[in-house]
């Protein structure tokens, strides 16, 4: 009976165990260790890992290869501006107003989910002293008291000219005598007008904006979107239309406000070499594990060739 040589089964296996191991211990000197080392002072090879070792130089290539390749404005623009993204955007904005049909809370309480009501009063307030300033100017700007002047002295003309008194007005041919007091009456009570504008208009003005706006931040949000498809729709479309504009013309300027680049290489800096390990492990485990098995693979086939030969 022939002898069986157990070589021919130990060194394929010493051989894959070679392959297997090298490859592990090789993966691992990526991220270990984290420190230099050191024996009798004098300092180890290869320590520390390739990764610790040459991290400034990677998070600097990392962060400038992501803002060139995968976050400048072409790739942000082509994604952020897709047909597909609009469409979401659209479809959020759909979303949003169909949960505001059933929403019966009032304007003010909706909008405290977003600002506190200190904030809401000093909106609310701020909103009404620039609308009643603004009527105000306007009241003064358009010579209003003139105008109402005018109105009232030819509305009192022609209720003269009516009925008895305009019978009597006629009788007396008053015309040329009525016409010389409206100039004078006119300048008169637009003066006091004016002067009323002036010192009222704003405060009155004011008061009836306070109370409109009350009104209406207390209206159930239901309620204010009822019957208002068409005006919700053009909303949705300028809000889209305002997206497209501020991506399209800010997003220079944010990219360059933020400087991605530096953001990332400070990020892997700062990034303790456990995290990043856990990080790449999570990422590429399976590869990882595929690399050394191969490695294993290898060292049995390499050696099994040389026994063969």
């Amino acid at each position: 009976m022939p002898h069986f040589d157990i070589t021919y089964i130990l060194t394929p296996l010493i051989g894959c165990a070679i392959g297997y191991i090298t490859n592990d211990v090789a993966i691992r000197m990526l991220f270990r260790p984290h420190q230099k080392k050191y024996i009798f002072g004098l300092h180890v090879p290869f320590t520390p890992g390739i990764i610790p070792k040459e991290r400034g130089r990677i998070a600097a290539t990392v962060g400038a290869s992501i803002s060139e390749n995968l976050m400048n404005r072409e790739v942000l623009e082509k994604n952020l501006l897709s047909e597909q993204m609009i469409s979401r955007l659209r479809d959020h904005i759909d979303r949003f107003i169909d949960r505001q049909r059933d929403n019966h809370e009032t304007l003010a309480e909706w909008l405290c989910h977003y600002a506190t009501p200190e904030d809401l009063a000093l909106v609310k307030d701020d909103v009404s002293a620039r609308l009643s300033e603004q009527i105000h100017h306007h009241l003064q700007n358009a010579e209003m008291g003139n105008k109402i002047s005018h109105i009232a002295v030819q509305t009192a003309i022609s209720k003269m000219t009516g009925g008895l008194l305009g019978f009597i007005h006629n009788a007396l041919h008053a015309d040329r005598l009525t016409n010389l007091i409206a100039e004078p009456a006119e300048k008169l009570l637009a003066k006091h007008i004016n002067e009323m504008i002036r010192d009222n208009s704003e405060a009155l003005m004011g008061n009836m904006i306070s109370e409109e706006i009350e009104k209406f931040v207390n209206q159930p949000v239901c309620q204010l979107i009822e019957g208002r498809e068409e005006r919700l729709a053009h909303a949705r479309e300028s809000i889209i239309d305002l997206y497209r504009t501020t991506i399209s013309e800010r997003l220079p300027r944010i990219l360059d406000a933020i400087d991605i680049t530096h953001i990332i290489e400070t990020r892997i800096n700062e990034m303790d070499m456990n995290e990043a390990e856990q990080i790449i492990h999570q990422v590429m485990d399976k590869e990882l594990k595929a690399v050394i098995w191969f490695g294993a693979g290898l060292g049995l086939i390499i050696a099994t060739l040389g026994l063969l030969l």
